[in-house]
């Protein structure tokens, strides 16, 4: 498989990554995911613990009570809510709130930006995943929260990262990975896998955000797991469906894999746009 990742040197790319300022993982999630692992999870203590952050807690339960969980009744506390979705999901949900703490706005363009596009591709690669059964609806948002999370440390480390990420994103030719690695010997591909690793996703997500620019020819992902491979083009088809809704063109990056996408999803163009009027109106309603 031809990868852009081949052009980083490991040795150059490791002495960037540890000149980067890198949010190390909260502590609070380092206990979620020894829980999580446990044969006997502590359901009260976990909900104590999230529940301790007066934040945290309020956003949890935001995001719960929000049209995109579509309860009937609205949750009152954090351990209602584990109660109802589970701890996976309320995990995964923290994990996003927890990343959005690490990296704030600060009245930065870029910034708000970033976090707008990463919120609502996560909101509707969920949408569609519930909808398509073949994909982890947690992991798609997760995944759909993660994917560009190597983007705000190189905007902290580089003065011009935001102008080149511009450019990146309008070439036809050339993935943004490679032109990253050409300007800065690194990529938000390599430095997304750094955090997320660290920051104990799974494998699964791991490896989706270290390739979601490896598309060199229509088989460029054949070597990752299935289910990565299925994150990859579950993002792109739901930043498209985005852009859609916002009257905004489709990225060369769509027009060049739209056809991969759908055969990996097992759709067709019609039951693809059925799904994409499906998303309007959920992001209509938000």
């Amino acid at each position: 498989m031809q990868q852009d990742l081949a052009t980083i040197d490991s040795d150059t790319a490791e002495r960037i990554i540890h000149s980067i300022n890198i949010p190390s993982c909260p502590a609070i999630l380092t206990t979620l995911v020894r829980e999580m692992r446990s044969d006997d999870p502590d359901f009260p203590r976990i909900g104590q613990l999230i529940g301790s952050d007066v934040g945290l807690a309020a956003s949890v339960l935001k995001t719960v009570n929000s049209p995109f969980y579509g309860l009937s009744n609205k949750v009152a506390s954090t351990k209602q809510a584990l109660a109802l979705l589970g701890l996976r999901t309320v995990s995964q949900l923290v994990t996003g709130l927890l990343l959005r703490e690490a990296f704030p706005i600060a009245d930065n363009r870029f910034m708000e930006r970033f976090w707008d596009l990463s919120s609502n591709v996560a909101l509707i690669a969920a949408h569609l995943a519930s909808r398509l059964g073949n994909v982890n609806r947690d992991d798609a948002y997760t995944f759909g929260l993660f994917r560009d999370c190597g983007m705000p440390p190189l905007l902290m480390q580089f003065t011009d990262y935001s102008r080149v990420c511009a450019t990146a994103q309008t070439q036809s030719e050339r993935s943004m990975t490679a032109i990253e690695d050409e300007h800065f010997d690194i990529n938000h591909a390599y430095v997304g896998n750094y955090l997320a690793t660290s920051w104990h996703l799974s494998d699964t997500l791991c490896l989706a955000i270290l390739h979601h620019h490896d598309h060199a020819d229509p088989g460029g992902c054949a070597e990752l797991p299935a289910a990565s491979q299925q994150l990859i083009m579950l993002s792109m088809a739901a930043e498209h469906v985005l852009r859609t809704y916002r009257g905004e063109p489709a990225t060369p990056e769509w027009q060049r894999w739209v056809t991969l996408a759908l055969v990996q999803l097992s759709l067709s163009e019609d039951e693809f746009a059925g799904l994409g009027e499906e998303a309007h109106q959920l992001l209509a309603r938000d």
